[in-house]
């Protein structure tokens, strides 16, 4: 996913994840995009300080598969 796409994701209310489903993108109060690990609330930016520079490469961005595909692999959402 591309830093637009993962910015337009999140401000879509789907849930994106980086690497694996421990780390979460999402915006703060203040309109920051980061990512955080769950188990334990430590995050960092999606992207260096000037904003253009994904932390992480663009292919280890994805969005969480729904609970119904998950549940029913032949559906497509």
């Amino acid at each position: 996913m591309t830093l637009d796409e993962i910015k337009a994701a999140v401000d879509a209310g789907q849930t994106v994840h980086w690497a694996n489903i421990g780390y979460v993108v999402h915006k703060d109060r203040l309109g920051q995009y980061l990512i955080t690990y769950v188990p334990n609330g430590s995050c960092i930016g999606l992207t260096d300080r000037e904003g253009q520079r994904l932390n992480g490469k663009e292919a280890e961005f994805f969005i969480a598969r729904s609970k119904d595909s998950a549940e029913n692999p032949g559906s497509q959402s």
